[in-house]
């Protein structure tokens, strides 16, 4: 069989369009880093280490899977201690080590999805999920969506969960893509998503969307997928532009970005 390598993921779109009041952070060439030149062996390298926001994260998620793989580790006085051991939570950096215990803490005094009936949940590390086959207008590509946790609702209703750590706000379009996966995997129920902040213990409203509205994002989906398909192909036969495929911002965004050390353009001077 052959494969399909047009795909769209909420990932790609925020490389492509970042969330409201985050477009002064937007670099294209980060996409260009991350998309087109992951194979390259010192991108690989970075890819492969998680920064400090990624490592809390992925260690959050998988304490508040380790929360609910032990039905009774939500009445052990001992649980953010025997958590704590089990996601090697000592072998990270004491920053991380602080943030993510405050995350057990959190969760332990309020576990909010104690008593749900819990269809799916994550511990962060499965890899990529399995894709779900989109045909539309004659275009057919593989939407990805990585779902931390899916509950049922008294009513029925299917309650897609994502995680949040840190200080970014909510992004609507990681809904709607939610939701708009939802109606693949769960054609006959009803779905709203929504958003919880491990850290700050902040959520959102319950999302739900409307033919009309899951209709434009699957448009908007199919048409970066079609553009970042384009891009690569063109950048695989022209490497020497890779610049002008994927054009750079530098300046305040490059002292967080993880390729500071092999882009040209950075401002930011790295010590040999």
């Amino acid at each position: 069989m052959k494969k399909n390598w047009n795909f769209a993921s909420y990932n790609l779109l925020s490389l492509f369009s970042p969330p409201i009041g985050q477009e002064y952070w937007h670099c294209d060439m980060k996409r260009g880093f991350i998309k087109a030149r992951k194979r390259d062996p010192q991108v690989k390298a970075l890819l492969e280490q998680d920064t400090t926001p990624q490592a809390i994260g992925l260690l959050a998620q998988q304490g508040v899977y380790e929360f609910h793989n032990d039905p009774l580790m939500l009445y052990r006085k001992d649980a953010i201690e025997k958590i704590s051991a089990t996601i090697s939570l000592s072998q990270q950096s004491e920053i991380v080590q602080k943030r993510v215990r405050k995350v057990l803490e959190n969760y332990y005094d309020n576990p909010i999805l104690f008593g749900k009936k819990i269809i799916q949940l994550n511990r962060g590390d499965e890899g990529f999920p399995e894709p779900i086959s989109i045909n539309y207008d004659n275009y057919q590509f593989n939407l990805y969506a990585a779902i931390d946790c899916i509950f049922k609702e008294p009513d029925g209703t299917i309650h897609i969960l994502d995680f949040k750590t840190g200080k970014s706000d909510f992004d609507r379009r990681q809904a709607y893509i939610y939701l708009l996966a939802a109606k693949y995997l769960y054609p006959n129920d009803q779905s709203v998503a929504s958003f919880y902040n491990l850290e700050t213990g902040v959520s959102s409203d319950a999302i739900t969307a409307t033919s009309n509205q899951l209709k434009a994002m699957l448009k908007q989906l199919i048409k970066i997928s079609k553009k970042h398909q384009s891009q690569l192909k063109y950048y695989w036969r022209n490497k020497q532009e890779f610049n002008q495929i994927f054009p750079p911002n530098p300046g305040l965004p490059c002292r967080y970005c993880p390729f500071n050390s092999l882009c040209e353009f950075s401002t930011i001077e790295v010590s040999a």
